[in-house]
């Protein structure tokens, strides 16, 4: 029987029944109980590329990192790219309820180097947009049909109901502007984080 494409999938489960873990995806996960924030990339590998680099260098040694990475030779995003509000993973969704605030990264098909952001941790989206446009970037708010609002989005599955979901733009991912974004967010995670002490983000990027 034909696998399904993602646009078909209802869940996890539907993925999982199709798809074969270590094989056509991967799944990382790093917890840090000293840590309520988890940074998110359900989208990683070859699915949206550079969203595992950029979750993996916010998350850096203070926040919980959770990635699901595409390993398909081709077609990662066809196949593999379940929906934010359908993204279910029984591991994910564990690891999300020892968390107050989560930060998902995924990418963006706008032009230009633009960061979109959205959720209903309404506080920290806005402390993370305030960095970013002292950074020099071009934060818009998402528009209705990409909005990280549905609290069944992965953005939201959180302990407190509320995340921020982040897009970002293909020509920033690739740019070295990215570095700037990964310090932004995390200044705006560290600031809140009483738990992590600031120190600069990752360069490996």
């Amino acid at each position: 029987m034909p696998r399904r494409l993602a646009k078909d999938l209802a869940s996890f489960a539907d993925l999982a029944s199709d798809y074969e873990a270590d094989k056509d995806f991967r799944i990382i996960q790093v917890p840090r109980p000293e840590s309520a924030t988890a940074v998110l990339a359900p989208h990683g590998g070859g699915i949206q590329a550079h969203t595992s680099d950029i979750a993996r260098a916010i998350a850096g040694s203070e926040f919980g990192l959770y990635l699901f990475e595409g390993l398909l030779r081709a077609g990662n995003f066809t196949s593999l790219r379940l929906r934010g509000d359908r993204f279910d993973e029984p591991g994910c969704l564990q690891m999300l309820q020892a968390c107050d605030r989560v930060v998902s990264v995924h990418g963006l098909g706008s032009p230009g180097e633009v960061v979109l952001l959205s959720g209903r941790d309404l506080a920290l989206s806005a402390a993370i947009a305030e960095r970013l446009v002292a950074a020099g970037l071009t934060v818009e708010e998402a528009p209705a049909r990409l909005s990280g609002s549905d609290p069944n989005h992965v953005c939201n599955r959180g302990r407190s109901g509320a995340g921020v979901l982040v897009e970002i733009s293909m020509d920033l991912r690739r740019s070295r502007r990215r570095v700037a974004l990964v310090r932004a967010v995390r200044e705006a995670l560290l600031g809140g984080d009483t738990g992590a002490s600031a120190v600069p983000a990752p360069m490996a990027l």
